[in-house]
């Protein structure tokens, strides 16, 4: 984990990775409750059997929205910046879903800050992100994510 004094010190790590999460297991029952909360209960998703017989997966996958929900869990593990009394999901510039993500796998991210900006009252930065999976060969979410820091 990558540990700053303020968010102003991010501007030496531009270009740069900074950090590897561990890794995390995306289980059924995560995918279930995605499923359930946002309403989208396709049976890629929800039906074992049904994906078993006629998925190309083999398994249930999870939502690619699931994947991309886990920025801010990973973001946790990745970097600490002390000085901050609020940080602000901005948005996302590109977000690119390559590779499923199978039930009972094991994911992780990368992240690599891309920019660096001083506003008048936060410091915008923009991290790309790839979350890997353990038993795959292609990232399963590629995606360039805008945070705000606020000192």
């Amino acid at each position: 984990m990558l540990i700053l004094e303020c968010p102003d010190d991010l501007h030496a790590w531009v270009g740069k990775e900074i950090a590897v999460t561990d890794w995390l297991q995306i289980t059924q029952e995560r995918i279930q409750q995605f499923a359930e909360s946002t309403a989208d209960k396709q049976w890629i998703h929800t039906d074992r059997e049904r994906a078993s017989r006629e998925s190309p997966f083999g398994v249930t996958i999870a939502h690619g929205f699931l994947t991309l929900s886990l920025l801010s869990y990973f973001l946790r593990q990745a970097i600490e910046i002390r000085g901050v009394r609020l940080a602000i999901n901005y948005g996302l510039n590109r977000v690119r879903f390559p590779a499923p993500v199978r039930s009972g796998s094991k994911i992780r991210a990368r992240f690599t800050l891309q920019a660096f900006k001083k506003l008048a009252d936060a410091t915008e930065i923009v991290f790309a992100v790839s979350i890997e999976n353990q038993s795959g060969t292609k990232p399963c979410c590629l995606a360039e994510w805008i945070v705000r820091f606020y000192s």
